[in-house]
Formats: C-alpha cells, structure tokens, sequence
C-alpha cells in the first residue's frame, strides 16, 4: 500500500523554525517528485515548495522563498521541509505528495494540471505559529 506519512508539526511562536518530514512506505521513493502543500482555514490549498525526484530541481512558492528550504534522503524515503522565520500567516494544515508524472516541479506545485497528477497523499500535519 503506497503511504505517506507527515511529522513535526506543532505550536511555535512567530519567528522560530520547525523541521517537517514525509516518510514514503510501500513504493520506492526515488522515482517520484514530492510537494509539500498546505491549506489554512477557509483557504483553498496551496503549493508550498516541491522537489525533483532526484533532488536536483526545487520550487518555492513565493511566500515561502528564503524562509523554507525542502531537501530529500531518498535512502530513508524522507523529504524534509525545514521552516524558519515562522509567521502567523503560515498556520495550516501541511501535507506532503507524490508523483510520477510531473512535468516540471513549478506546475506540480502551482498548477492545476500539475496537482492532478498527484498519486499520493499523506494525512497532514498542523503548524501553528503564535505567541
């Protein structure tokens, strides 16, 4: 059964950092493109940053560019998010997904064709920065 499992989430004031992981089991995580996504209340989801299969591309959305960086182990089927300069704005729900199919990693984060090629989805994991 193909999963993705998110963690490190959590409370944190505005400012600090938190380290988010995707743990990949019952596939082989090397072949697929990862996105990190996220959805606040009352707002549509949104593409936060995605990587390459091999690691070597990357994309940030625009709110996120310079604060977050993603990186992957493909030997421990973890992608990461490493967050800094947390802000309110940044509260949500985030998950993490996987694809075979994209095309570049700016149209799996940021565009509707790019999403509908995601295979799978985790649970999600929720971020909340306030003092």
């Amino acid at each position: 059964q193909l999963q993705l499992v998110e963690s490190g989430g959590g409370l944190v004031q505005p400012g600090g950092s938190l380290r988010l992981s995707c743990v990949a089991s019952g596939f082989v995580l090397d072949y697929y493109a990862i996105g990190w996504f996220r959805q606040a209340p009352g707002k549509e989801r949104e593409g936060v940053s995605c990587i390459s299969s091999s690691g070597g591309v990357t994309n940030y959305g625009d709110s996120v560019k310079g604060r977050f960086t993603i990186s992957r182990d493909n030997a421990k089927s973890t992608v990461y998010l490493q967050m800094d300069s947390l802000r309110p704005e940044d509260t949500a729900v985030y998950y993490c997904a996987a694809s075979r199919w994209i095309t570049t990693v700016q149209a799996m984060c940021h565009s509707a064709a790019g999403k509908r090629q995601l295979e799978v989805w985790g649970q999600g994991t929720l971020v909340t920065v306030s003092s």
